[in-house]
């Protein structure tokens, strides 16, 4: 294990944002990610756990404890089962998949990121999540200080949450375990009516995968959702906000406070999100609410290709960053009664 003291955390987050850990962990195997997580937990010494670094807001104080990085490598197809080391970088692996003519995570292309997180926030883009593939995930348990296997129905998943999120504290994943598709070469049904369009084809239809994979690129790449060194509308974390899900009485309440803002003719996105619940877009209503696509004036600003990035254009704090947040969280409830909630994890901040 690599092991530094008082090291730079922003370089490995994709805002590029946040101040040095007491002490930097680097784990290639999984047998080093326990030993360093056990040494922290009986030394009662505050732990960190770094992936790719896509999903993380870190205070520009820093981390007071050890982060570790997790740098594990391993992918492993049988037939149309796929595991994966938690340090893969993800939008590789989903190359992978595609060029073994596997379907079911094509989708997900472009997703920057570690596969030990994607099971955490249920990652999901473009009619895609993983919880439809993930059959199992391996990690450490620290409770209970050993390895366990959980399968599907134990993660608990739904929209960006799952198991892991909601007792960050308890698991160290090492190992994702995914159930993919041989569809003879084409992708699973295209559910995304966006993706579809940009296809040519209708929603649940089928195309080649790697027209899907490329199609999806594209997609995201014109959001500034790919990551690219020289461009700052990518130095995000990608979707900062996740799209609100409302109960009926809520979403009847929502909907009066948009014809009342916008006029009567006025309908806002709205999903199907199970019984009784109704899912709108987070993006739409930062655009109403008046956050525009580059919104800002400092070095953190909404990004100029989609509203619902926030981005460092170069030399942000997170301070910087978390005041932009606010604003926006504080504008669109004052609009819409709708209170916005972050995607990334927060470490030693909150909005």
């Amino acid at each position: 294990m690599q092991e530094l003291h008082d090291a730079p955390l922003a370089p490995l987050t994709t805002f590029r944002l946040g101040g040095p850990a007491t002490r930097l962990v680097t784990a290639t195997t999984d047998a080093e990610v326990i030993t360093a997580v056990r040494a922290a937990d009986d030394s009662g010494t505050p732990l960190l756990v770094v992936g790719g670094g896509s999903n993380l807001v870190i205070g520009d104080k820093g981390f007071d404890g050890t982060a570790l990085r997790i740098a594990t490598t391993g992918f492993e197809l049988r037939g149309t089962t796929l595991e994966l080391a938690a340090g893969e970088v993800w939008t590789d692996a989903v190359a992978r998949t595609v060029e073994a003519g596997l379907a079911g995570v094509e989708c997900l292309a472009g997703i920057p990121g570690s596969a030990g997180a994607t099971p955490i926030q249920n990652v999901g883009a473009y009619g895609q999540e993983v919880s439809s593939t993930v059959t199992e995930v391996v990690a450490y348990d620290r409770r209970t200080g050993e390895t366990v296997t959980l399968d599907n129905e134990e993660c608990a998943f739904s929209y960006r949450h799952s198991r892991f999120k909601a007792d960050p504290e308890r698991y160290v994943v090492l190992r994702v375990r995914f159930g993919l598709e041989d569809a003879g070469g084409l992708s699973a049904p295209v559910r995304y009516a966006e993706a579809a369009r940009a296809l040519g084809v209708e929603p649940g239809d089928r195309v080649p995968l790697a027209d899907a994979r490329e199609t999806v690129l594209k997609l995201r790449a014109g959001k500034g959702m790919v990551l690219d060194p020289e461009d700052h509308d990518t130095w995000s974390a990608g979707s900062f906000f996740t799209n609100p899900i409302l109960t009926d009485e809520q979403f009847a309440a929502f909907h009066a406070r948009v014809r009342e803002r916008l006029g009567d003719a006025a309908e806002p996105p709205a999903y199907p999100a199970g019984e009784g619940r109704t899912k709108t877009s987070a993006a739409w209503l930062i655009d109403k609410a008046g956050f525009a696509k580059g919104y800002g004036s400092g070095a953190a600003r909404i990004s100029t290709k989609h509203t619902l990035a926030l981005t460092n254009r170069g030399g942000a704090t997170t301070e910087d960053l978390l005041e932009l947040a606010r604003e926006v969280v504080a504008g669109v409830r004052e609009a819409f009664g709708v209170t916005l909630v972050n995607e990334p994890v927060t470490v030693g901040v909150s909005l």
